[in-house]
């Protein structure tokens, strides 16, 4: 039986604009998939932004919990800057509220789907809006490693998505976190970490010098060295 959750609109706090669900970038229409060994394109990206809610979070010792938040709001912000389409779950979110930070990161009115299936491909209204960016390299970021962000990585890659996951800006209490890494890169998921998504996504040092002049907060915020 197929099942469909709820969208719930936040009023977050603007850092950007996303893109319209159904919008596709200039150069974007693509007649193939990227190979599995080429570098992520941010053309053919869309963010996926899973469970980052406190009941999940707390989980976590509490500097690994607020690395990873940190993490993922960066990551946010580099893909609003890049014009990367967001796509974000919340697990029963009437009563497990997102973390504000993240609230607070969101562009406002952003859909955030109620998830009510631990793997998103497997929710149809979540699919869809997955489907309608019209890019195909899934990247994940979120919780939790060994469940929600395994299950939807998997998911996609049954649907024939390319699906990257943050290693860095997804989290689970050990020794989970390893296995869950380990059980999607042998199952075909790109893992990469923060940084090297920014190179990634950028490419050249022309765009990397004009995202620190156009964000120049985004350095002294980033928990790697860029």
């Amino acid at each position: 039986m197929a099942i469909e959750g709820k969208n719930r609109i936040f009023n977050a706090g603007s850092h950007g604009h996303c893109r319209a669900m159904g919008e596709n970038s200039p150069g974007s229409g693509r007649t193939t998939s990227p190979g599995p060994y080429s570098l992520l394109d941010a053309d053919d990206s869309v963010l996926i932004v899973i469970d980052v809610q406190n009941v999940f979070l707390d989980n976590l010792p509490r500097p690994e919990s607020e690395r990873l938040l940190k993490s993922v709001c960066w990551l946010i912000r580099l893909a609003l800057w890049k014009d990367v389409p967001l796509v974000v779950t919340a697990e029963e979110s009437d009563r497990q509220p997102l973390a504000r930070e993240l609230v607070q990161t969101l562009p406002e009115n952003t859909p955030v789907f109620d998830k009510v299936s631990f793997g998103l491909a497997h929710q149809p209204n979540i699919l869809a809006a997955v489907e309608r960016t019209g890019r195909k390299t899934t990247v994940l970021v979120g919780l939790e490693t060994d469940v929600c962000v395994m299950h939807s990585a998997l998911g996609l890659l049954e649907h024939g998505y390319r699906v990257a996951v943050v290693a860095d800006a997804v989290g689970t209490p050990d020794p989970e976190q390893e296995i869950g890494l380990n059980r999607m890169q042998s199952a075909g998921v790109v893992i990469v970490h923060q940084k090297g998504l920014f190179y990634e996504w950028l490419r050249t040092i022309e765009a990397v010098n004009r995202f620190h002049e156009e964000l120049p907060d985004m350095r002294g915020l980033s928990q790697v060295v860029l």
